[in-house]
């Protein structure tokens, strides 16, 4: 019997994902032992080594091959879950890995900051490959707006995972509102990382930060990274905030809290391809108690995520 709380906490972990913590959360309210749950896979004609279960529900292997996604269909039934509630939260399947360790399909960063052309020359002003060798786990982002209705903070935590030897960098590329001074925008360096080299594009509000890790790391290594920007004032309020995803990404968190000052009279999230395309994907958003909204995403592939707000 499932308590009330482990219930609730496997409603939430199947709605929103990652794969692994709901695989994990299935398996820990069903009270199975990986052993057993092998058994039962194996009398319904699928064969899985425990190794490969516990690598599953710790995040450190995709399934990905036929006869694995076939395991987790059957999972489904051993876990007395709902059809296809584990199958579709491991999203499209991966590219094929080419360093050792899956490495998921990049698009260049140009292709989702305007201009294009602007980015190009902020990135090649910083030596090194544009690809760091990392891609995101999961990353969650909070902004805060401030009274003024200007867009004033903003905290990111990341879980990042190396897909070649010697990864010991992190790029974060950073747009301000139209009119801000990209000059006094702080950046913080707060968790396992130091501040690199800035370079800043006033003309185009644009920002690029070399954040050093305190180690260097081995394709299939993870590492834990919390950094922010402090923002400067703009001439207008701010009405909307924008992530890019130039190589996917597990799962993307965002919160925008407003101050009580200063609430939208409506929110929406919307995804697009590229700047400047209409969204292919839109769903509004309501304010909770903490004068807060917020999107959850899993198995992203390259794309442009936000959250979009009107004053009036």
């Amino acid at each position: 019997m499932i308590h009330r709380s482990d219930h609730a906490d496997l409603t939430a972990a199947l709605r929103t994902g990652p794969f692994h913590l709901a695989l994990r959360t299935a398996i820990a309210a069903r009270g199975l032992t990986l052993h057993r749950i092998r058994r039962h896979l194996a009398l319904r004609g699928v064969h899985v080594g425990v190794t490969s279960l516990s690598y599953w529900q710790q995040g450190r292997r995709r399934p990905e091959r036929p006869e694995s996604l076939r395991a987790v269909a059957a999972l489904e039934e051993v876990l007395d879950l709902p059809e296809h509630s584990l199958t579709r939260l491991l999203g499209p399947r991966r590219a094929a890995a080419t360093t050792g360790a899956d490495a998921p399909p990049v698009r260049p960063y140009r292709d989702l900051i305007s201009p294009a052309t602007a980015v190009d020359d902020l990135l090649a002003s910083i030596a090194g490959p544009r690809d760091t060798g990392l891609h995101t786990i999961t990353h969650i982002e909070r902004i805060r707006i401030g009274p003024d209705r200007q867009l004033a903070r903003r905290d990111s935590q990341h879980a990042l995972r190396a897909h070649r030897d010697g990864t010991d960098r992190y790029l974060a590329l950073y747009q301000g509102d139209p009119g801000c001074d990209i000059t006094r925008v702080g950046v913080r360096a707060e968790e396992n990382c130091r501040p690199g080299r800035i370079r800043r594009d006033q003309t185009h509000h644009l920002l690029v930060a070399e954040l050093l890790l305190d180690r260097r790391l081995r394709a299939g290594d993870t590492h834990l990274l919390g950094y922010g920007f402090d923002d400067a004032p703009s001439p207008h309020p701010s009405c909307e905030y924008v992530r890019g995803f130039h190589s996917g990404a597990g799962q993307y968190v965002l919160q925008v809290t407003f101050h009580p000052a200063a609430l939208p009279v409506r929110c929406h999230r919307f995804a697009l391809h590229s700047p400047g395309e209409a969204p292919y994907e839109t769903e509004e958003l309501t304010l909770d108690g903490h004068h807060c909204v917020h999107l959850v995403a899993t198995a992203l592939r390259p794309c442009i995520l936000g959250i979009r707000w009107d004053w009036e």
